[in-house]
């Protein structure tokens, strides 16, 4: 898969095969046992690859195979070099789509030759760490207004299907390529065939695969391979970070299969699992992932990670553990989906550490609580809107709904990945123009606005279009001109009924 060709016969050691219990593999050697995280090589065209997970005793290792182990058989010969699982690294690996080896699996012109990188790297040393708290601007109102992501930081994307998870990170790709010049990694773990596939389409439509590279450890992978893929594409994201110098957005889908593959790992190396079921070492692999994205002073690596929760219990030890690490999580919600509000993010269930005066600055705390006490009011509020109607309100809370009504819709966004959908031109607002907007909606500037005019617009002077185009008003005589023509055409109505009823 990725042996090195120049390897000496000399540096080449060879093992026998003990025992083949389904991925896992234990392998003898009479001389120099192989380190744990060492490639062993078997099968007829030495195309299996067996990671060493751990040593059994002085002369027996036991691994794990990164593909299929159909073919294997006790006494078969392995070989090793003595390396560990690497990855190319360079510019020229922009645009293409790779699996857990390296290899491209894309259909196009094989890679050319280049540098590789062992996949097991330290996290970047606090010495080398960036002390200062940045926000990473994406674009979107709802995201820098109300829930800002950190650079170099990670944010959980939670969400079911159809909510438009997959669209919010085309959007953000985008938004990260063609403004911040910098470049995306997406990395499957444990995706389904169907959505790699939609989704490199989508990216070769939109133009975007020039700057990004896709990883993918798919779902019909044996555990493995689903357990190292990410730390293929942290090696691959940090070579741009820290040689190239450039801003890295590394999207993970799904974290939690990550985990996953840890526990199904570990419960075929024999480990006592641990609490429901999970590897007694969860904490620890999922920080040697989580703590290689961070951002240094060459770069930053800036993490959007989709993450499944279990039954929807935010207490299971998966859930704990990815919480520990994010500093912003983002909760989509199918109720907005089905209402028309994209992104359908649950501006009250999301929430984001930045979020502090200190970082985002005074003006924009004090508007973003502003903004959030307001929607909390309205949401109090629908219950009794429900069953009474808005007549049974007061003034103020009138107020308060149409107030938060606004802010909801002009906070939805048309986005260029959905444009040949929507036939609508994607908008990228700045941060200053969407606070601006929100503060004026708050002070009551467009309350005569209807509020179709704020649904799907950009910046906030958009919203006068369609004042615009009922104007000019007409004057006072003219106006009851209309409302006379309506009496008329109902009168005409009722006896051309009452003709019809009697003729019958």
């Amino acid at each position: 898969m990725n042996k090195n060709t120049n390897t000496s016969a000399e540096k080449m050691q060879y093992g026998t095969i003990r025992s083949v219990r389904g991925s896992v593999v234990d392998v003898r050697f009479e001389t120099n046992l192989p380190a744990v995280y060492t490639v062993l090589y078997s099968g007829k065209e030495q195309e299996i690859v067996i990671e060493v997970l751990a040593q059994l005793d002085e002369f027996t290792v036991r691994g794990i195979a990164l593909n299929p182990t159909q073919g294997l058989a006790r006494g078969m010969r392995v070989q090793t070099d003595g390396s560990e699982l690497t990855v190319p690294i360079g510019n020229h690996i922009l645009g293409r789509m790779f699996d857990v080896f390296g290899n491209t699996i894309d259909h196009l012109d094989p890679l050319e030759d280049g540098e590789r990188r062992k996949v097991h790297q330290p996290p970047p040393p606090l010495s080398k760490r960036a002390v200062k708290a940045e926000i990473f601007e994406t674009g979107i109102k709802a995201i820098d207004v109300l829930v800002p992501l950190e650079r170099g930081g990670k944010a959980g994307l939670f969400g079911g299907a159809g909510v438009g998870k997959t669209i919010l990170l085309t959007e953000i790709i985008h938004n990260m390529v063609g403004h911040n010049h910098g470049l995306s990694m997406f990395c499957g773990i444990g995706e389904r065939c169907r959505e790699g596939n939609e989704l490199y389409n989508a990216m070769k439509e939109a133009d975007l695969l020039k700057d990004m590279v896709m990883l993918f450890g798919q779902m019909n992978e044996p555990p493995g391979a689903r357990f190292r893929v990410g730390h293929a594409a942290l090696t691959m994201a940090e070579y741009f970070r820290d040689e190239e110098k450039r801003d890295v957005l590394l999207l993970i889908d799904n974290i939690f299969r990550f985990i996953q593959a840890g526990m199904e790992v570990s419960g075929l190396m024999g480990q006592m699992p641990s609490r429901l079921g999970y590897q007694p070492t969860m904490g620890t692999e999922l920080a040697e992932l989580e703590e290689r994205i961070a951002y240094t002073n060459t770069g930053a690596i800036t993490s959007i990670q989709a993450v499944y929760v279990p039954a929807d219990d935010l207490t299971d030890p998966a859930a704990v553990h990815t919480f520990s690490h994010l500093s912003a999580s983002i909760a989509l919600s199918r109720k907005k989906a089905s209402e028309g509000l994209y992104p359908s993010i649950d501006l009250l269930q999301s929430n984001s550490k930045m979020t502090s005066p200190g970082i985002i600055g005074q003006k924009h705390y004090d508007l973003s609580q502003q903004i959030r006490e307001t929607l909390a009011q309205y949401e109090e509020l629908k219950d009794i809107i429900s069953m009474l109607g808005m007549e049974q309100l007061s003034v103020k809370d009138r107020l308060v709904v149409n107030r938060a009504r606004r802010l909801e819709r002009f906070l939805t966004q048309p986005f260029s990945a959905t444009e040949q959908f929507s036939g609508i031109q994607g908008k990228q607002v700045p941060l200053q123009d969407a606070l601006d907007g929100c503060e004026r909606i708050l002070a009551d500037e467009f309350k005569d606005y209807p509020e179709s005019a704020f649904y799907m617009i950009g910046t906030i002077d958009e919203a006068k279009m369609p004042e615009k185009e009922e104007e000019p008003k007409p004057g006072e005589n003219a106006e009851n001109k209309p409302k006379d023509l309506e009496k008329d055409e109902e009168k005409k109505k009722s006896t051309m009924e009452k003709e019809a009823v009697a003729n019958a």
